[in-house]
């Protein structure tokens, strides 16, 4: 379903949501069109209750959920951007992006066609919205991102939609580090580029899907990595990963004490 707007943006948003939280959903949905031009698409269950409660100058489509999976459901968002969008990424429904944070990604985008993927700074803030810690990693995310914990902000990136296609988009055999996986094949065909700025907010609280399912999420990140390491790295494989797998775990200590 589209509200009909004519496409007049390289940029294009996929907010997939239960509509559970509608009051996060509207402060996100809101964060995304300040930036003014772009394309935002709204994946959700119920269809024609989103479309009676959600105010149409907050998103320009409206998709159904096909109901088989997180991933399912913002791989069929992205493909179902119009022709003329560019570059995508996907948001959760209770995360935000900071107002200039579209433009600068583009800017890096447009400079350089070699990057594949920008990202930026990240918050994370608890479910009153206050801060509780800052990703800010910068390249160094991208270095060891083959080998190390994925410490790119998904919320915090942009990337180009022929990549996206390239790869195959998102697996669904991955339940909770499908973006992980999806960067590192990014990897392998582009560059990483990191910006200097503050760009987007992770809300971190007991329903986020990273928070409730650490400890498969960890499992599953060592799987991808895994995956993708060379004959050699995985010869030391099995002692490298404990110990990556012991410290990404107990990192989120930090936000519970917080």
């Amino acid at each position: 379903m589209n509200n009909g707007n004519r496409i007049e943006t390289k940029v294009g948003i996929v907010v997939p949501t239960m509509g559970t939280r509608n009051e996060m959903l509207i402060q996100c949905l809101s964060s995304i069109r300040s930036y003014g031009l772009v394309h935002i698409a709204i994946v959700a269950p119920d269809v024609h209750n989103a479309v009676a409660t959600i105010d149409p100058r907050y998103y320009d489509m409206m998709i159904q959920d096909p109901k088989t999976g997180l991933v399912d459901a913002i791989n069929l968002g992205l493909n179902s951007m119009p022709k003329e969008i560019v570059y995508i990424n996907w948001l959760g429904d209770d995360d935000l992006l900071e107002p200039d944070t579209l433009s600068l990604f583009l800017a890096e985008l447009e400079q350089d066609e070699h990057v594949s993927l920008v990202y930026g700074n990240c918050t994370y803030i608890n479910e009153s919205g206050s801060k509780v810690w800052k990703n800010s990693f910068g390249q160094f995310a991208a270095r060891i991102l083959k080998f190390g914990p994925c410490l790119i902000p998904q919320p915090g990136a942009l990337f180009r939609r022929s990549t996206f296609l390239e790869v195959g988009g998102l697996r669904s055999d991955y339940g909770w580090a499908f973006d992980y996986d999806l960067f590192v094949r990014f990897a392998n065909k582009g560059k990483l580029k990191y910006i200097d700025c503050d760009v987007a907010s992770f809300r971190w609280h007991s329903n986020s899907l990273t928070v409730s399912q650490r400890k498969k999420s960890v499992n599953e990140a060592s799987k991808v990595r895994m995956s993708h390491y060379s004959i050699g790295w995985k010869i030391v494989a099995p002692f490298w990963e404990q110990l990556i797998k012991t410290a990404t775990l107990h990192a989120p200590k930090i936000f519970e004490r917080k």
